[in-house]
């Protein structure tokens, strides 16, 4: 592992959503040991530490984000001895290991929440949650006007024994993820332990599902706006009632407080869904998070201005309180960037794509993916890549629709595609069972045809595959201190971003002229080769000294 001294502030973090990087038993269902057995590769890559999204007890209705225990391990995925052994393999290869963590909601099959369905109005039991009478004659109508993210109303009515209608209670997602009340303190003491739980065995850190959502707007104002979560939070009217209220802030300062216990510097990683940067720059103030997701730059257009305005926006607002900026490309919620950026420039982000949709230019977003990756990676700070990336892995725009499973796409009336698309099992060896990703072909979401000319075996030591590009680009990276480096504009062409970092000057072209370098230059890396005479091309980005 790094050195403890803030490996945070310049660490490159690899995704790993378990259901689908590797399935040990052939299930179909990716699980821990599946991931203990596949971190060298990790480790190969150039990585520095990894983040598994939930593996705990769950059914499973939004992909384990609806957690019914968060002491445990589902047994999907494996057992509490399972993630001992992957913890310590993580460390024994020099890995940190983040794991999420979901209080914004829990599972409906929480032992909490069946309490409160069998406690009284007004117990403390239902205190927990958020529980309130409705609205009109009888209580008939929700208790305001709240959306879900997942489409449909964010409010749930439950029967009494006798199945008389009672109380209504809040879901921001799922109906099966009922919000907590952080306003009870038994929710956040609860929170405390469950985190020195996972410290105690030995985790690095956690990143912070809906982490601007804890806190609601104590008197739960009427909202009639699209509660946009996962497409920034642009939208006319006043602030949202249900995200980014100030109350977050103190729990997060209790938070930090004890993770600075712990030896090693655990962090906390912030998916907060907040703008503009000043905003989002609060989450990791100095006894707050350390690392907060920077989703403008996620969903920034392809084009040199608008990119230019985001790192300079993000870097200014967090150089501010003294924090990095935490680059993104692409996660398990969004479409993946190489096929994002395969649509024409400045189309609205796409929430899933089905066969009857437009499909992506698949060349096209796979050049500007590279770029766009060699661009991060040149940038201070720490960057995320997520699970397969790495291998140029695009979205499953062709998923029949009856094999989704994302929430979103019933909820919203089979309107939504949702994120399944970005979640189906990684290839890992071209001619073997579900591509490598099990000794079977089981795979809980169907792996396209494609996946052969992706898989890791194809690209590993073949120059100019994605792989290869991604490990040198790491390599580079950290031997050259960029993570740790300071950003200075270059003047250059409106189309043509440009940069120094760290003595390394970073050029990525937008337009259709090829762009020239200084003379002299030494090329270090480049997404694409370029032209005869040495000019960077379109949709290029190149490392020169």
């Amino acid at each position: 592992m790094q050195p403890s001294d803030d490996w945070w502030r310049s660490a490159v973090i690899y995704q790993i959503y378990p259901r689908s990087f590797a399935d040990s038993d052939g299930d179909g269902m990716g699980d821990l040991p599946g991931i203990t057995a596949r971190l060298g590769s990790l480790r190969d890559l150039g990585v520095d530490a990894v983040w598994l999204s939930p593996f705990y007890p769950s059914p499973q209705a939004d992909a384990g984000y609806d957690v019914a225990d968060y002491r445990g391990v589902d047994p999907l995925f494996g057992s509490l001895a399972d993630a001992d052994k992957l913890i310590a393999a993580a460390h024994g290869l020099g890995l940190r290991v983040l794991v999420d963590l979901v209080p914004n909601h829990t599972s409906s099959a929480h032992a909490w929440f069946r309490e409160a369905l069998a406690a009284a109005p007004g117990s403390p039991a239902r205190q927990r949650y958020l529980f309130r009478d409705g609205r009109g004659p009888g209580g008939d109508e929700p208790p305001n006007s709240w959306p879900s993210v997942f489409g449909g109303p964010a409010w749930e009515r439950i029967t009494d024994p006798d199945g008389k209608p009672e109380q209504w209670y809040l879901h921001l997602f799922d109906v099966s993820q009922p919000d907590l009340n952080w306003a009870e303190p038994a929710v956040r003491d609860e929170f405390v332990d469950v985190l020195r739980f996972w410290l105690d065995r030995g985790v690095d850190g956690f990143r912070v599902d809906v982490a601007h959502g804890l806190i609601k707007q104590a008197d739960l104002a009427d909202w009639h706006y699209p509660n946009a979560i996962l497409g920034g939070l642009s939208h006319e009217g006043p602030p949202p009632p249900m995200w980014d209220q100030e109350g977050v802030h103190e729990i997060y300062r209790e938070w930090r407080a004890v993770l600075d216990e712990y030896p090693g510097d655990r962090i906390l990683v912030a998916e907060a869904w907040v703008q503009p940067p000043g905003r989002l720059a609060r989450y990791v103030r100095p006894d707050e998070m350390h690392q907060a997701f920077n989703f403008e730059y996620l969903e920034a257009p392809w084009a040199a201005e608008a990119l230019r305005t985001v790192i300079a926006g993000s870097l200014a607002a967090n150089g501010a309180v003294g924090a990095p900026t935490t680059w993104v490309l692409s996660n398990h919620d969004v479409v993946r960037h190489v096929t994002r950026l395969g649509y024409p420039v400045g189309e609205p982000r796409r929430h899933g794509i089905g066969a009857e949709d437009p499909q992506p230019d698949a060349g096209l977003g796979l050049r500007r993916g590279r770029a766009a990756t060699l661009q991060m990676l040149a940038l201070p700070g720490s960057a995320y890549l997520y699970q397969g990336e790495e291998l140029g892995l695009p979205e499953d725009t062709r998923m029949p629709d009856d094999v989704r499973q994302d929430p979103a796409w019933a909820r919203s009336g089979h309107t939504e595609k949702g994120r399944d698309g970005c979640r189906v099992p990684i290839p890992w060896e071209a001619d073997a069972p579900s591509y490598g990703f099990g000794p079977s072909d089981a795979s809980w979401l169907p792996q396209p045809g494609v996946w052969a000319e992706f898989a890791l075996d194809r690209q590993r030591d073949v120059p100019g595959s994605t792989y290869e590009l991604y490990r040198s680009a790491l390599r580079l990276r950290r031997d050259l201190g960029l993570g740790t480096g300071t950003l200075t504009w270059v003047d250059s062409p409106a189309d043509v971003l440009a940069f120094r970092n760290a003595e390394v000057l970073v050029v990525t072209n937008f337009g259709p002229a090829p762009a020239e370098l200084p003379a002299g230059a030494r090329v270090l890396l480049s997404s694409e080769p370029l032209t005869a005479d040495g000019r960077v091309p379109q949709d290029v980005t190149v490392w020169a000294r």
